[in-house]
């Protein structure tokens, strides 16, 4: 068979770091080489190049029309990101060209649009980014390669809105069943709303405990991931880092000086996608009593 003769077909990104894959902003250059390596001589009528970036949701619900009828509808959308083709290997006058038995490079280069977001992959949806290639060959189906690769948006957290102190305060009566169990209520603050992964949280808080009962104040860091197609949102949240203060007995107060979350590895925010935004929020809260009182937005510092 004619693709016998082809022993590799490959796309390879340059990297400034060879054991490390490449990362990419809005706007970088990417390089990169397409190989071909022949076990015999083959003729080749072209060799393509196609980058592509898309965001894309999709998922179903499952609705009820009467007692007897049930119908499931599908939501879905994209958002495109980059489309860039081109040719790599070509003839001018349609006759395929030669190419000794070996290996071949076929070098590319392309910038990215100024405008992308964050390589992500939800329950619903996804963004990503890849370059493939393809062999076209004189009878013969045509071979494909694809390599992926990550973009990553940094938000600048150095802006007066990310640098701004964040306080709130809320109180609440706690019951148990029909009985009233007495107030209970919580003042907290953090320095700003914007944190880059590894850093810590230094949380301020005062629980005032005036109920009959001990309460156990804690504090979490939530991931919000939403999905928005026709109109329709479908959202998940899940919980990406959490702390457990001590019990506060009836009628005791207890301050927190500072208390330390570190924020784990997290891509940051999407907040310019039309279709896919992920947030995320600091929720502070004291045994089954929540009360979602400071926003956190999570970037890399540029």
């Amino acid at each position: 068979m004619i693709f016998d003769k082809v022993k590799k077909f490959l796309v390879n990104l340059d990297s400034p770091d060879v054991d490390t894959p490449p990362v990419f902003s809005s706007g970088d250059t990417v390089t990169g080489k397409v190989y071909l390596e022949l076990l015999a001589d083959a003729k080749v009528g072209s060799v393509k190049l196609h980058a592509g970036g898309y965001a894309k949701v999709h998922w179903t619900e499952s609705r009820s029309a009467g007692s007897s009828t049930a119908y499931t509808q599908n939501y879905s959308d994209e958002v495109e990101y980059i489309n860039h083709k081109e040719t790599l290997l070509h003839t001018d006058n349609g006759t395929p060209i030669v190419l000794p038995a070996g290996r071949h490079a076929f070098p590319f280069t392309f910038q990215l649009p100024g405008t992308l977001v964050t390589s992500f992959e939800g329950k619903h949806g996804n963004v990503r980014y890849w370059v493939k290639a393809k062999l076209h060959r004189p009878w013969s189906t045509v071979k494909k390669t694809k390599r992926e690769f990550t973009v990553i948006e940094p938000i600048d957290i150095n802006t007066p809105d990310l640098l701004s102190p964040q306080a709130g305060s809320k109180e609440k009566v706690a019951h148990a069943w029909y009985c009233n169990l007495g107030p209970v209520s919580i003042t907290a603050k953090i320095d700003r709303k914007g944190y880059t992964p590894g850093e810590v949280i230094p949380i301020f808080a005062e629980i005032d405990n005036c109920t009959t009962r001990s309460v156990v104040p804690k504090a979490a860091i939530i991931q919000s991931q939403t999905f928005i197609a026709r109109g329709t949102m479908k959202q998940k949240k899940c919980i990406v880092a959490t702390l457990t203060g001590d019990s506060v007995s009836a009628g005791k107060r207890e301050t927190w000086h500072g208390r330390a979350l570190k924020i784990p590895p997290l891509g940051p925010s999407i907040i310019q996608c039309r279709i896919i935004r992920v947030e995320y929020s600091l929720k502070v809260q004291c045994s089954h009593f929540v009360w979602r009182v400071l926003l956190c937005i999570f970037g890399t510092n540029i």
